[in-house]
């Protein structure tokens, strides 16, 4: 039996060798990412919201308005995106692995970068086409954001088009990819089931949309399994959502 007084022991050893989390582990640290996330931002919106002095004296429509506003909303998007890659911080660290090297957090070769964007450009192509003849205009569910000034459009995309992008690919294809992969899934389980999820969590949008976001979330995680590279991923997305942001009123 390894004495437990000895620091050089076995078990002592094992403890402290750099590890993977399991799909159990995995799932349940990526629910506490988002959940913080969710937490964080709408306690960061609900506080800026009451430190306004018009709150106190605006009927519930001017306060849907007031919420409404992109500058406070892209300012708890990065809030809330800050707090839950902090949460994936601890857990990688906690494993003894690198933040970097767990999440594939390595750069794509120009190649990649121009065939991904190609790729995905068709895709959302496809998509505009398809959801025209439905006669879809693809638009959130939610109120439309408002934007007053150059300063607050700025924000409402750092907060919609990177650090949620960002957040949300750290979180999907490279934490959960990570432990899912090596896990009885696979590489190709965890694409296909991650993708769902994905789509799933976008309750802002019908069904029709979603069925699209999760066909890029398939296409998102064939780019992060082939080149090994998370930032990729977040390069894709951004550009994603910077093109619906302008060109349809929607992110994801």
């Amino acid at each position: 039996m390894a004495d437990p007084q000895k620091p050089n022991s076995p078990v002592s050893a094992a403890a402290r060798a750099p590890r993977t989390w399991d799909f159990m582990e995995t799932t349940f640290v990526a629910l506490i990412a988002y959940g913080v996330f969710m937490l964080t931002s709408g306690l960061a919106l609900t506080v800026m919201l009451v430190m306004q002095d018009v709150v106190w004296t605006s009927s519930p429509t001017e306060l849907d308005a007031l919420a409404a506003e992109g500058r406070w909303q892209g300012t708890a998007l990065v809030i809330g995106s800050v707090a839950a890659i902090v949460v994936l911080w601890v857990a990688i660290r906690m494993a003894r692995r690198e933040f970097a090297e767990y999440l594939a957090l390595n750069w794509p070769s120009r190649d990649e970068l121009v065939a991904a964007l190609m790729i995905i450009a068709i895709l959302v192509a496809a998509e505009m086409m398809l959801l025209s003849r439905a006669g879809v205009q693809g638009a959130s569910s939610h109120p439309y954001l408002s934007v007053k000034g150059a300063g607050a459009l700025l924000i409402l995309l750092i907060g919609g088009c990177i650090a949620a992008p960002m957040m949300e690919e750290f979180i999907f294809r490279g934490f959960m990819f990570r432990g899912w992969s090596q896990s009885f899934l696979g590489p190709i389980g965890s694409i296909v089931t991650i993708s769902a999820i994905w789509a799933i969590v976008h309750t802002q949008y019908d069904w029709l949309v979603r069925s699209f976001i999760f066909v890029a979330g398939l296409t998102l995680g064939y780019f992060r399994w082939r080149s090994n590279s998370t930032w990729l991923t977040v390069i894709v997305h951004s550009a994603v959502n910077i093109l619906a942001f302008f060109t349809m009123g929607k992110y994801t």
